[in-house]
Formats: C-alpha cells, sequence, structure tokens
C-alpha cells in the first residue's frame, strides 16, 4: 500500500475545499459534491483538512468528519491523505482517527512553533509516523530550515515516509534536497500549486498539489500531463489559463488563496463562498475578477 500512495502523490494531490453554509456550520452535502466531482475527474489523491480546506479554521469534530465525507466521496477511486497537525499529541490522535477511518495516509503540517530544530521535527513525524505505520505519511515542508539531512534521517527510520509535500519557494533548494535524498526515493510534490509546478518539476517534482482543482480538475490534469510528456510548450500554455486565479490567490500575502476557491465555486452554484475568521470573503470588484477569469479557465477545461 506504501508503495501504491508513493505513485498516486506523482501527480495532482487535490487539497480538497470545506464548505460551509451560509451560518458557517460544514455544509456536508455541497463537500460530498465537490470531492466526488475531484476523484470522478480521475485525480487519484484527495487532502481534505489542509490550508485550502481551512485546517486551522476547523473543529476536531469537523476534521474527522470531513475524513469520513472525503473517503465516500472518494469511493475507491483515489487515496485519501487528510491533513494533521497542532500539538504532537492532537496530531497523533489526528492521525489514528483518520487511519481507522480508512485514509490511506496523512500529510503533516509544518509544525505550529516559534523555535523548532531539525532534530526536533524529525522526532515530531516520527511520532506521528510510528503511530501509523499502516498509513503513508508526507511531511508539509514550509521552512527553509528543513534539509535534506533532516528529510534522510526521517527516511531512515520511518519507512512509511512515502513523500515530501515542499511548498519553499526556492526551485535551487528543492533541486538539491531532490539531489541528496535521491529522487525516485519518496514522491517530490511541489506544493505551490500549478503557480510554480512546471519550474519544479525542472527541479524533480513529479506532482503537485491543488487548490484550483476544486474547480476545474481538468485543467490541473492537462497541466500534469504536458509536464510528464516534457511539453513545455503546452504545459506553459495550460499555467497562462491558471496563473491569474493562482496570481489572485497569492495577493497580499496569500489572504484570499482559500477565498478565490470559493468565490469560484460559489460562481458554478457548487457552495456557498463562506469563509471562517481570520479569512475573509472577497469584496465585489474581487468577485468580477474571479468571474472573468474563471470563464476563460473553463473555456480551457471544455478543451482540454
Amino acid at each position: 500500500m506504501h508503495d501504491d500512495v508513493r505513485d498516486g502523490l506523482r501527480s495532482v494531490v487535490a487539497i480538497t475545499v470545506t464548505p460551509f453554509d451560509d451560518a458557517g456550520r460544514l455544509d456536508e452535502t455541497a463537500y460530498s459534491a465537490v470531492a466526488s466531482r475531484v476523484a470522478e475527474a480521475g485525480v487519484g489523491v484527495l487532502t481534505p483538512n489542509g490550508n485550502t480546506s481551512e485546517f486551522y479554521s476547523l473543529t476536531g469534530a469537523e476534521l474527522n468528519r470531513a475524513v469520513a465525507l472525503t473517503l465516500e466521496a472518494a469511493a475507491g477511486r483515489a487515496f485519501v491523505v487528510p491533513g494533521v497537525g497542532y500539538d504532537l499529541e492532537r496530531a497523533v490522535a489526528l492521525a489514528r482517527s483518520a487511519a481507522a477511518a480508512g485514509a490511506h495516509g496523512v500529510m503533516v503540517h509544518q509544525p505550529v512553533h516559534p523555535y523548532q530544530s531539525v532534530q526536533g521535527w524529525v522526532a515530531y513525524h516520527r511520532a506521528i509516523a510510528d503511530a501509523v505505520p499502516e498509513c503513508g505519511v508526507v511531511p508539509y515542508v514550509r521552512s527553509p530550515h528543513v534539509t535534506a539531512d533532516g528529510l534522510a534521517a526521517l527516511a531512515d527510520v520511518c519507512p512509511n515516509v512515502v513523500g515530501v509535500k515542499y511548498a519553499v519557494p526556492d526551485v535551487l533548494q528543492f533541486a538539491g534536497i531532490v539531489a541528496a535524498v535521491g529522487a525516485d526515493r519518496l514522491a517530490w510534490v511541489c506544493g505551490l500549486a500549478e503557480a510554480w509546478a512546471p519550474f519544479f518539476w525542472a527541479g524533480g517534482a513529479q506532482g503537485f498539489t491543488s487548490g484550483l482543482v476544486n474547480v476545474a480538475p481538468e485543467v490541473s490534469l492537462a497541466l500534469v500531463a504536458r509536464l510528464r510528456e516534457g511539453d513545455r510548450s503546452g504545459a506553459m500554455e495550460v499555467w497562462g489559463t491558471l496563473k491569474p486565479l493562482e496570481d489572485m490567490r497569492a495577493a497580499r500575502g496569500s489572504a484570499d488563496n482559500v477565498s478565490v476557491v470559493k468565490e469560484a465555486l460559489a460562481q458554478l452554484g457548487r457552495c456557498a463562498r463562506t469563509v471562517r475568521p481570520p479569512i475573509s470573503e472577497l469584496a465585489e470588484p474581487e468577485r468580477a475578477e474571479v468571474a472573468r477569469h474563471l470563464e476563460r479557465l473553463l473555456l480551457h477545461a471544455g478543451s482540454s
């Protein structure tokens, strides 16, 4: 199973949104519909409880419910690799709960702590991996201080560490880590979505995570297909279609990262645009901008 999950990561990894109703409660019907559409399109890995899922705004009960809903929506068509995190005790509890529900792996959020050492980072991830030996484990690296030595040390002691979601915007550092740890030893996933995927691909990435896949999975799948084929011009054409929405998501320190995706889904009638603080909904001018970019994206999706 670990090898299967590792192979699944070498493609598009969907970070699912968590739809809320107008009162801010988990909208299970919308959740299931959006996740089912992504799996049906052919995306092989679904990650509930990621950052696009508003992980840090969800209660423990909602985190567990999201895993169950995603497993139902995937219906055996995709691997489910939920996000886990917070303090070590909670991260282990979330991982064990996900494993008990039938998840195939867990994605470990970068530890939230102002003081971290590489040795402590390894110890944190090792404890989680040891708690769920049946699951593939994917560290989510957002700190440039997580080194090749740290990743190799973790892989040495945890055979169920199957991949790395790398989200430091430094392609040269990433390429060096891949070369040092081993290109085939782990699945290397660009954690900065489609905007960075072609560039990380050249550095050794074999897949990428995506929030926009909730909106137009066909386009994200077209991008990974072009990258695999070595069709750089075709890949950059798809990249150019996605980039305007990705630019909106990245603006102002990624303040609207989730809001842009939910706005697009709301305009398509798939879920409400509701988000939870500290995120906020888009203002009218930004909603109109999403509409313009969405029309272009859907035209491309129809031709893919």
